[in-house]
């Protein structure tokens, strides 16, 4: 199976990534940030998997001219790409009343538009191969948390995106599906949860304790894989049992 992941360069995306490539897939993973040691990763993927394909893209998903020349490229590269795991992501926390316009639009345009241009770019792959894969991963945000009504409006928009997808295609052999992740300890986690967050998770969760990144890879490759294709315009939680959160 061929792979292609935004954002896998860190969190949730760099655990799908090195999985996918373990369990023998090639993938094609994009990152945003310049500064990202990309040789590391390629250097960690050959040790992993040293006869997969393992290719970095850089790409800023809000503009849509560079997800046309990135999947392109991606195209040239792999010759065909059968999942696609829309995983870049944002979040700018802040009150709704002191919200920026700033951090409202960029939050939206990397979460929710950006998504949207790389399923725009890949319909027609799919189209052309009769089949096709979309995993969204989207967050129990989606149904509203405290001084996140942009993150979480953003992650509502992918649950409602995905089912578009999956009934305007389906009947062309594309699924699409959605992972709605709880807690889990990544870099984005650590640097915006408060501990009054954390132990409300801790507190409430029936399985008292935060989510294991491949706990949830595990769940984002299987609705990727054919295994899968009877799945679709599902929103899949991986919570631990809880749905919510103040």
């Amino acid at each position: 199976m061929k792979i292609f992941i935004t954002g896998g360069s860190r969190g949730i995306g760099h655990k799908v990534v090195m999985m996918a490539l373990a369990k023998g897939h090639d993938v094609a993973f994009t990152y945003n940030n310049p500064e990202t040691d990309v040789k590391q990763i390629l250097e960690e993927a050959k040790r992993i998997a040293p006869n997969q394909l393992c290719n970095a893209y850089q790409l800023n998903i809000r503009k849509s001219d560079d997800v046309v020349r990135v999947t392109d490229q991606v195209l040239d590269d792999f010759e065909d790409v059968d999942t696609v795991i829309n995983n870049a992501g944002i979040n700018k926390n802040n009150l709704a009343f002191n919200m920026t316009d700033d951090e409202w639009l960029d939050v939206i345009d990397t979460n929710l538009n950006g998504t949207f241009y790389v399923i725009r770019q890949f319909l027609p792959v799919f189209l052309a191969n009769r089949k096709g894969h979309f995993v969204t991963v989207s967050s129990i945000a989606k149904d509203g948390i405290s001084g996140q009504a942009n993150y979480s409006a953003s992650k509502a928009g992918l649950v409602g995106l995905s089912g578009a997808i999956a009934k305007e295609y389906g009947q062309k052999g594309i699924t699409s599906n959605v992972v709605v992740p709880g807690m889990f300890e990544t870099d984005m986690t650590k640097k915006s949860l408060n501990n009054q967050l954390k132990d409300f998770w801790m507190l409430h969760c029936p399985l008292k304790r935060m989510g294991k990144l491949e706990e949830l890879a595990e769940v984002i490759l299987f609705l990727g894989s054919d295994a899968a294709s009877f799945v679709n315009g599902q929103a899949i939680s991986v919570t631990g049992g809880l749905d919510w959160a103040e």
